[in-house]
């Protein structure tokens, strides 16, 4: 009788890949975690119950073949499983680094219910990928026809992306539109290199290349330039992503030294590239030496105070209104970046900046949670005397992203868009009442998630691909 290799969750422990200690990994901007050895990868994929009805599955926005590649796995066949989770992910190294697995796949898995503990499904999944591209499975997709069509996206995010790879495989002639000098967007701009090494991204995107796909960097798309695109494509589709910072007005927001978390991360991903950014080197977005509060309680709040803390900073606050369990960002973010020295100040938020030209202080109002708002969360309520004065060189306001003015940025006053200010288009296929545009990722659903952004993408491509009546077909090269 075969051994069984799967439901193994009672003989063995979930274990992650190991950790650098906080000591060594605040030095530098290397990603924390080691890769999984083979036999380490197979047993913890062994611990998969197989479910009748997969929720890691179902709660995946991609909705990833997770336990059948757990099971590819864990009886050794890695390629096999690459090709089961590059079905439905055009990134699954990406995803496996980035997604929030606490709140989505792993956060739902059902022997993590029974009290076993989850079964490590991101780790698995960035080892499977790795171990594609080290063997060389991964390779360029040749479509086994090409068409007449061409396809224009605006915006080299991890959306556009997405549809770029489908509908090149299609055959469609692509271009990628960027107001940035590299593509991947805030894979490549936003995200710290210790959450996400750039030359991850950087494969990707040589890999589009050689496939066929085209970029235009350096291109900041006006009404000029959109009409253009418009008038040379058969269909165009905007992924721009949410860029506009959210802000707060209050006495000393103009300060020297109060920033946007965009601008700063933006400083630090380029200083990673060997870039010169004469507004790091001048010391503004350089927290070395300086006392740095950030403003905020979600992913880019964590990516600021754990960058901070790599920069050499003296020391390193988040200020956020509601407690712990209310917070929006990633607890796994937050238990590194405490272990990293960052100190959270909970049911803190700030009232204004004190400094004369530059920012000296956060005048922090203490706070405390009372009745449910709309969304159901706890509204923060103020106590009356609590407030103080926070110390700072360095404010880093991460408080959230808005969408540009896209109708008139683009000139087209047609172009729809909701009371946010997010384009209105159609669920799935992300079809605009504008003819042949299409609207995908953060610019319809507001500040998303990587993976979400991807599913979009895909999912319009699939639509652009049906409207063409284009065969999803492709010969590997």
């Amino acid at each position: 009788m075969a051994k069984q290799p799967m439901l193994k969750f009672v003989q063995i422990e979930r274990d992650m890949p190991e950790k650098r200690a906080a000591t060594e990994r605040r030095e530098d901007f290397d990603e924390i975690y080691a890769e999984y050895a083979a036999a380490k990868a197979e047993e913890q994929a062994s611990r998969c119950s197989q479910c009748g009805v997969p929720y890691c599955q179902s709660h995946c926005p991609l909705h990833n073949n997770i336990p059948d590649w757990l099971r590819l796995t864990a009886t050794g066949r890695l390629e096999e499983a690459y090709q089961v989770s590059q079905a439905t992910n055009t990134f699954p190294e990406i995803c496996g680094r980035i997604c929030p697995q606490d709140r989505l796949c792993e956060g739902n898995c059902v022997i993590e219910q029974s009290g076993h503990g989850t079964v490590t499904i991101g780790s698995v999944e960035k080892y499977i990928t790795d171990t594609a591209w080290e063997n060389g499975w991964v390779k360029p997709a040749v479509p086994d026809q090409e068409r007449d069509e061409s396809v224009g996206i605006i915006g080299a995010g991890p959306g556009g992306l997405a549809a770029a790879d489908m509908l090149r495989r299609a055959g469609f002639s692509v271009t990628v539109y960027d107001r940035y000098d590299r593509a991947g967007g805030l894979l490549t701009y936003g995200i710290p290199g210790f959450k996400l090494e750039k030359d991850v991204v950087m494969r990707r995107i040589d890999q589009l290349e050689k496939s066929g796909v085209e970029f235009a960097l350096n291109c900041d798309v006006d009404a000029d330039i959109f009409a253009a695109i418009h008038a040379e494509h058969d269909a165009v589709i905007i992924a721009t992503g949410v860029y506009k910072s959210r802000d707060i007005q209050m006495p000393g927001s103009g300060l020297s030294g109060v920033e946007k978390a965009i601008d700063y991360l933006t400083a630090s991903n380029r200083k990673s590239f060997g870039d010169a950014v004469e507004e790091f080197d001048s010391g503004r977005y350089d927290a070395n030496g300086k006392r740095v509060v950030v403003i905020g309680g979600g992913d880019t709040a964590m990516d600021c105070v754990r960058t901070a803390i790599r920069q050499g900073a003296t020391s390193v606050k988040c200020l956020y209104r509601r407690d712990r369990a209310n917070m929006p960002g990633s607890q796994r973010e937050v238990a590194n970046a405490e272990e990293e020295g960052v100190v959270f100040e909970w049911l803190s938020a700030p009232k204004g900046f004190t400094g004369n030209d530059t920012v000296e202080g956060v005048m922090v109002q203490k706070m405390r949670l009372g009745q449910p708002d709309a969304s159901g969360r706890q509204a923060p309520e103020l106590i009356e005397g609590a407030d103080y004065v926070e110390e700072a060189d360095l404010v880093i306001k991460a408080l959230g992203f808005e969408p540009e003015d896209l109708p008139k940025l683009f000139g087209q006053p047609d172009l729809p868009v909701t009371r946010w200010g997010t384009v209105k288009a159609a669920f799935r296929t992300g079809a605009t009442d504008m003819e042949g545009v299409y609207a995908i990722g953060d610019i319809v659903r507001g500040a998303s998630l990587v993976v979400w952004a991807i599913r979009d993408g895909r999912d319009c491509a699939e639509a652009i691909i049906e409207k063409f009546n284009a065969p999803l077909s492709v010969a590997a090269e």
